[in-house]
């Protein structure tokens, strides 16, 4: 099944039906494009995966418009798991937690590296924790309140799986204080994150181990597949960064969000112009299936 999915309801109709022919001139089996919701479709089609993304890639490169190439059995996950910073939410919290520090420059150079994938992350997030020694911990509420928003789609991707029976689990490199919030605003059923060391209403500049990273957030995904005893194939991963990719590979359908670049060049799909409902529209789901408010 190819997917298309664009915040431009033109393109995406125009991309589908120039899709349809490249893939049909390329020699596939494909049918007529279906619409799932305003701006989204559907392409059934028979060809090998690889050779039919190379096609949609090159036809529709320079377009407004994600596609996802994926088998079309088994593609409605049982189980998702989502970073947080970038992806569920606008902001990556610790940046905003320096900016109270006055420090916001620094640790946010810091922070795009680790996501990169240039700076091992737990160093990463223990040189940028010790920074904020002494900062309020008034400062984490502030930040949340004034900062912490979700992103657009969050709160329907989730509350849409959970409502079909997915299990939905939140697991970031971040921080508890904020995953709870947000967890809860998202309808995730749950969160799993860093802990902030704190005394005497301050940060200490310590982070509690072991540091939920790049392999804990593997572990998570296998832990939550077993738990509900379906296979890997069952779930969705979606990240933006490098500590993000372990996971993402290992889902059924991993995607990258807004991705750094050696995040893109490795998940199964990627979503770089719509919003986080694209996650439901590749799973098959049609708008008059989501849950909103």
């Amino acid at each position: 099944m190819l997917t298309l999915v664009s915040p431009d309801a033109a393109a995406a109709q125009a991309a589908a039906e120039r899709a349809r022919q490249a893939l049909a001139a390329a020699g596939a089996g494909v049918k007529a494009p279906k619409p799932l919701g305003l701006g989204a479709y559907d392409l059934p089609l028979i060809a090998e995966a690889a050779a039919a993304e190379a096609v949609v890639a090159t036809e529709l490169d320079g377009l407004p418009v994600d596609a996802c190439v994926q088998p079309a059995a088994g593609r409605r996950k049982r189980l998702l798991v989502a970073d947080m910073d970038s992806t569920i939410i606008n902001v990556e919290c610790l940046d905003e937690l320096a900016d109270f520090a006055g420090l916001k420059a620094e640790i946010s150079a810091i922070t795009e590296r680790a996501m990169r994938g240039e700076l091992q992350f737990e160093g990463a997030l223990r040189e940028r924790v010790g920074m904020l020694k002494g900062l309020s911990t008034r400062a984490l509420q502030q930040a949340y309140d004034e900062r912490v928003r979700l992103n657009p789609g969050a709160r329907t991707l989730v509350r849409t799986m959970a409502a079909h029976g997915a299990r939905c689990a939140l697991v970031s490199g971040g921080f508890t204080f904020f995953t709870s919030r947000v967890a809860e605003a998202a309808g995730f059923h749950l969160n799993r994150a860093n802990t902030l060391i704190e005394a005497s209403g301050a940060l200490t500049g310590e982070v509690g181990e072991p540091i939920l990273g790049k392999e804990a957030k593997l572990a998570a995904l296998q832990d939550e597949a077993a738990a509900l005893g379906v296979p890997l194939s069952a779930s969705l991963a979606v990240g933006d960064g490098a500590n993000d990719l372990a996971m993402i590979q290992a889902a059924g359908l991993g995607v990258a969000y807004r991705a750094k670049p050696i995040v893109a060049a490795q998940a199964h799909a990627k979503v770089d112009h719509a919003d986080l409902t694209a996650l439901l529209y590749f799973q098959g789901y049609r708008d008059d299936e989501f849950a909103t408010d």
